[in-house]
């Protein structure tokens, strides 16, 4: 979900024995609209392409209870739903990547590190697919949000850093820029799985009205950036604006500090993005 700020938030709901249940297989992010007045559940209209990002219900009593419950053997792979899975193939295609910059430094041959970029994009297009599978299905997950968190981590924060690094980036002071950038990402989605249900929220949609800091997501310019630069082969000895203090201490290459910024981006707490 593309930064999964907005698809699901964390509500307080009562539980209790006459709890309206439309559906026990209420699949991941299965949102259904509530009648406020009546009581009552219904199902929304909606499709793949849908622009409609308003929040789904939370998951109820029984989707809590199936994923504590000792009952059935495999019982947290029985109650994954359908756009678990896809935002797990976001964190495959994140480890992939990651899997194709170490073959890249092993061989150095330049097809593995474009792989690299290629699963990051595709990552993206699960990230997307997700919520848009969540509300295809009106559905809301009890696991969704973590997992989107997680898998959001690997494809746009630590894949994009262990692409730098294999594209050159290898100084001591480069590798400490990339672990400040990949821990703000970390610090980021922390911080949004905490506050999202503070932050305000448009009276319409109950969506959240901005994004607080850059989302994750966003590394995908950095992304592109270097994939540019593999391209034209600036790389290793040819990366723009060279290396300085080059065989000093403290050597590094002053492009790296793009990383920082973004990094500084995701973390500001002053810093709000209005959500289209």
């Amino acid at each position: 979900m593309v930064e999964s700020d907005e698809d699901f938030t964390p509500q307080e709901f009562p539980h209790t024995d006459t709890d309206v249940i439309v559906n026990e297989h209420r699949d991941e992010n299965d949102g259904y609209a509530s009648d406020e007045f009546g009581g009552t559940l219904s199902r929304r209209a909606s499709s793949i392409f849908s622009i409609n990002t308003t929040p789904l219900a939370p998951p109820n009593a029984t989707d809590i209870q199936k994923f504590t419950s000792d009952e059935h053997h495999f019982s947290m792979m029985r109650n994954l739903h359908m756009a678990d899975y896809i935002t797990m193939l976001n964190g495959f295609s994140g480890f992939y990547s990651i899997v194709s910059c170490l073959r890249f430094t092993l061989t150095g041959k330049p097809h593995y590190v474009q792989r690299a970029h290629f699963f990051i994009l595709l990552g993206m297009c699960f990230d997307f697919l997700d919520g848009r599978v969540a509300r295809l299905r009106n559905r809301s997950s009890l696991m969704g949000q973590e997992l989107d968190s997680l898998a959001d981590l690997v494809s746009f924060g630590v894949a994009p850093a262990a692409i730098a690094f294999a594209i050159g980036f290898q100084t001591t002071f480069d590798v400490m820029i990339l672990s400040f950038f990949v821990l703000c990402g970390l610090a980021r989605l922390a911080r949004f799985n905490v506050t999202v249900a503070q932050l305000p929220k448009d009276s319409s949609t109950g969506k959240s009205k901005y994004f607080e800091g850059l989302p994750m997501p966003t590394t995908l310019a950095l992304v592109l950036g270097m994939a540019y630069c593999v391209r034209k082969g600036f790389i290793f000895d040819n990366i723009p604006f060279g290396i300085f203090r080059e065989d000093q201490i403290l050597e590094f290459h002053p492009i790296i500090l793009v990383f920082f910024i973004h990094g500084c981006g995701m973390i500001s707490k002053s810093l709000k993005i209005p959500k289209p």
